[in-house]
């Protein structure tokens, strides 16, 4: 048999009753025999044609070309495919812009073709493959791509209307459906995870877009991408693939441990990019670096990122640059969508050349003549910025990659990092808050009701810290787990047809919110209670909100849907005395306080990258236990290759502490209970708290940035003591 042959003919000539066990009349039992050992041969060639790298090669490269355009593939794609095709749990570490979305997207096309050959009889569908993707953008634009090339692929997120919702169900169910794409949030919905469990033919592939954010030692963990693993488990996907720009050696174990992947099948390409000139400077103060930046974009034209880390900084240098003469403009996550699609569009269109931005702007953009890539801050780790050099020179020109660096950098990303430690107290009321409120006994199980915003508020812990402790709370603890988020509120404007269409509606569901729908009495909005209907009736929540958005789709009503309710569901017997409390509390701080020092060390390695006496390139590839091409030790074309000097940062100094200045905040500021709090305050650290006691417009407001953030709070710790407070 031909290694290309397309096995079409494996079983000609074999009668369908042989497959089966036991004697067919007319035979004699030698005559089975032989004939069940041919059938065994054909099965053992038909098995290694199905492994066969050249023949799902083939499969693969035909794809390729006929659905997106491509001769060859480029980089470890080939090899990432190929796993994927041979039933591997497979782990592709490439560049950005290095075609990432190929290692999953051919797979999912090339699963029919491959059952093809194996004659799988039992398969009932041709099955499902799951992209798990952060952003909204990033998913829409990859299936807006797709469908463009016939290729049937949607996305679930929070954007879709009921009606969209079901189209997309229906393809499922109907085995139209190639690729789904979804946020990892989405993997707490109950309901979503028992759907994937019947996909009919299954589900073939689970692709792990930003794979980094599984690690907690990576450069943007995110709590929910822990729970992707298990996910994978409950709907016993076929396979995964895990995928990032940015994963360091000890990511990389991470992620394969987490998913078991082999070390045979992690692929990993070197991040050297030998068009990209990376270039580095120092000056003593950031109004230093304005002059440099109008210079070297006179000397280097071309579309540009401009790199910042606040959505202030971004305005005001986009205007500044106004003022120059640039045309640029500002991006950041504070925007409505539709400005920032509009910069977006316009900068992919070239219309605005510059694009001042925070870390927001960049994910998924993939415009291949970005010539310059300029960080005005500090960024936050290695990782970091690598993936925004990466999106310069996509088109194998000659790009630039300009970092100014000084001094006063540093203060910014100390303030973040320092911002998301909790202090002792506040984590310890959180948990009393957790583990002692009211239980809700529902459908579902017990179950704990709360709002993560107000949660934050009520104990000075940030959105994202918080999300990380309830996460730990539920995978390492095991106590609770987060299930389907619910909206405490329901009101909804009657449009015209409303009053005709719901008294015609048959539906007991239909019934029971005409019946209980309380029209305000100055407004023209109508409330339902949604609880109070099922604990009347008897009705399924979930029955009464489909109803909703069905009349809301069908333009029937206006519906308004606020305070999201996160529900926890208890898992097991939570702690109640105060010493159970205390111990849980005191191994989340630990952690929280080694997470603390990670961030503040990851900020220094980008320091000693454009400071260190080494070239930036072979730098950057160590970071990720790579180097560089032929086994070259420098690139030729950085900073320090150019120079054959280092970068010197002027010193930073360190003021004595200002005892004056701590004995002003302590007048300003009665609360004293938590020192760390005062800390934040005088080193200029927004919070829940500080926000709510108006801290932050007071004048001891960052009075003490230039302070030693651990000096601060030992003077802080010390005024506390000393009225009262105890650890």
């Amino acid at each position: 048999m031909s290694d290309y042959d397309s096995g079409d003919g494996l079983f000609q000539g074999v009668d369908v009753d042989n497959l089966t066990a036991g004697k067919k009349r007319g035979h004699s039992s030698d005559d089975e025999e032989n004939h069940q050992a041919k059938l065994t041969k054909q099965l053992k060639v038909h098995d290694a044609k199905r492994n066969d790298t050249a023949f799902l090669g083939d499969i693969a490269k035909s794809i390729l070309k006929e659905k997106f355009g491509y001769d060859d593939f480029r980089h470890e794609q080939f090899s990432a495919i190929i796993s994927i095709l041979q039933k591997e749990n497979t782990l592709a570490v490439f560049p950005t812009g290095a075609g990432k979305s190929l290692c999953y997207q051919i797979p999912a096309l090339a699963f029919e073709e491959v059952d093809a050959v194996d004659g799988n009889e039992t398969r009932t569908g041709p099955g499902l493959s799951i992209v798990v993707s952060p952003l909204i953008a990033l998913m829409k634009d990859q299936v807006d791509a797709l469908l463009q090339k016939g290729i049937a692929a949607a996305s679930l997120d929070s954007t879709k209307a009921y009606e969209q919702q079901k189209q997309i169900n229906a393809g499922i169910r109907e085995g139209h459906l190639k690729l789904l794409y979804c946020a990892p949030e989405r993997l707490n919905n109950e309901g979503f995870i028992e759907s994937m469990k019947h996909v009919p033919g299954g589900v073939r592939l689970v692709a792990v877009d930003e794979a980094h954010c599984i690690s907690e030692w990576g450069h943007s963990f995110r709590p929910d991408y822990l729970k992707v693993a298990r996910f994978i488990q409950e709907i016993q996907a076929e396979r995964v693939i895990c995928l990032t720009a940015t994963a360091t050696p000890r990511v990389i174990d991470d992620v394969a441990k987490a998913f078991k992947i082999k070390k045979s099948n992690v692929f990993c390409t070197s991040p050297y990019r030998p068009n990209l000139r990376l270039l580095a400077e120092s000056v003593d103060t950031k109004m230093d670096k304005y002059p440099k930046i109008f210079r070297f974009l006179r000397e280097h034209p071309g579309p540009t990122l401009i790199y910042v880390t606040l959505q202030k900084q971004a305005e005001s240098l986009a205007d500044d640059l106004g003022k120059e003469g640039f045309n640029a403009v500002a991006f950041s996550a504070g925007l409505r969508k539709e400005v920032k699609t509009q910069i977006q569009e316009s900068f992919m269109a070239d219309r605005v050349p510059i694009v001042v931005a925070t870390i927001a702007f960049g994910m998924g953009i993939d415009k291949p003549n970005i010539r310059n890539v300029i960080h005005f801050d500090l960024s936050s780790t290695v990782e970091e910025y690598s993936q925004q050099i990466g999106r310069a020179g996509r088109d194998g020109e000659t790009s630039h990659c300009m970092f100014y660096i000084c001094p006063d950098d540093f203060y910014l990303t100390e303030n973040f990092a320092r911002g998301d430690l909790p202090s002792r107290q506040s984590l310890l009321r959180l948990l009393e808050d957790l583990f002692l409120r009211k239980v809700d006994r529902t459908q579902d199980g017990d179950v704990i009701r709360l709002n993560q915003t107000s949660l934050g508020r009520d104990h000075d812990i940030r959105a994202g810290p918080l999300s990380i402790l309830l996460a730990t709370l539920e995978l390492r603890f095991g106590l609770v787990r987060a299930i389907t988020p619910e909206y405490s509120s329901y009101k909804f404007e009657a449009m015209p047809q409303y009053q005709h269409h719901a008294k015609a509606d048959s539906s007991i569901e239909g019934k029971a919110i005409y019946k209980h729908a309380k029209k305000s009495r100055y407004g023209k909005l109508y409330k339902v209670d949604i609880n109070e209907i099922v604990r009347s009736m008897g009705l399924l929540r979930t029955d009464l909100v489909r109803k909703l958005e069905e009349y809301n789709d069908n333009s029937i009503i206006m519906l308004k849907k606020s305070g999201v309710e996160n529900k926890l569901k208890i898992l097991k017997p939570l702690p109640k005395t105060p010493g159970q409390i205390k111990a849980i509390a005191d191994k989340l701080y630990v952690d929280m306080e080694a997470r603390e020092e990670d961030a503040m060390r990851r900020t220094q390695q980008v320091a000693d990258l454009i400071t260190g006496d080494k070239c930036f390139a072979i730098a950057l590839a160590e970071h990720f236990g790579m180097g560089l091409p032929g086994g070259k030790v420098k690139c030729g074309h950085c900073s320090h290759c150019l120079t054959g000097k280092r970068v010197i940062l002027p010193p930073r100094p360190t003021p004595a502490v200002d005892i004056a200045g701590i004995q002003r905040v302590l007048e300003g500021c009665s609360v004293r209970d938590d020192p760390r709090f005062l800390a934040r305050v005088a080193f200029g650290i927004k919070s829940p708290r500080v926000m709510q006691l108006k801290l932050h417009q007071n004048s001891i407001f960052m009075s003490l940035a230039d302070h030693d953030f651990k000096s601060l709070l030992q003077e802080f710790t010390r005024a506390c003591e000393a009225a009262g407070y105890n650890k």
